[in-house]
C-alpha cells in the first residue's frame, strides 16, 4: 500500500489552466497512479490538509470540495483514514462550519464537550445543535 501526500491529490483533482510542461507532467503521473488500481492510503493529515489546498490556493469552493472527499470516500482503492469522522465532517462542512473545525468535532465524539476559542465556531455549532457541544472554557 503507498500513502498519499497532499501535493499528489492536489495535482491530480485541481485543472490548472496556465500550468507548465512540469506541473501537467505531475497531474499526469497523479491521476495515473490513483487509476492504477494499487491500494492506496490518504492519511488524516493529508484530507485536512487538502481542503486547505484547494479552497486557499485554487479558490475551489466548498461544495465542490466536498464533492471531491466524497468522491474519494466511494472509491475502492482509496483508503480514507477514519473515513466515517471525514463523511461526517463533511455534513457539518456542508452545513457552514470551517472543515478544520467540523474535522475536530467529528473526531470528538466520545467527548462530553469540545473547548474552543473560536467564536465563529462555537456560535456555528450550537446553531446547529451538534455534538458534543462546543464551547469557550470558563
Amino acid at each position: 500500500m503507498i500513502a498519499l501526500d497532499t501535493n499528489v491529490l492536489a495535482r491530480a483533482i485541481a485543472n490548472e489552466i496556465d500550468a507548465d510542461a512540469a506541473t501537467k507532467a505531475q497531474r499526469k503521473r497523479a491521476q495515473t497512479l490513483l487509476a492504477s488500481g494499487q491500494q492506496l492510503f490518504v492519511p488524516i493529515t493529508v484530507i485536512e490538509e487538502l481542503e486547505w489546498v484547494l479552497r486557499g490556493a485554487y479558490g475551489m469552493p466548498p461544495a465542490d470540495i466536498a464533492a471531491v472527499f466524497e468522491d474519494m470516500i466511494a472509491v475502492e482503492n482509496l483508503i480514507i483514514d477514519r473515513a466515517a469522522a471525514v463523511s461526517q465532517a463533511l455534513a457539518g462542512y456542508r452545513r457552514g462550519l470551517d472543515f478544520s473545525d467540523a474535522l475536530h468535532l467529528a473526531q470528538s465524539g466520545l467527548c462530553t464537550g469540545l473547548a474552543s476559542f473560536d467564536t465563529r465556531f462555537v456560535k456555528t455549532a450550537r446553531k446547529l445543535g451538534l455534538e458534543p457541544e462546543v464551547s469557550a472554557p470558563n
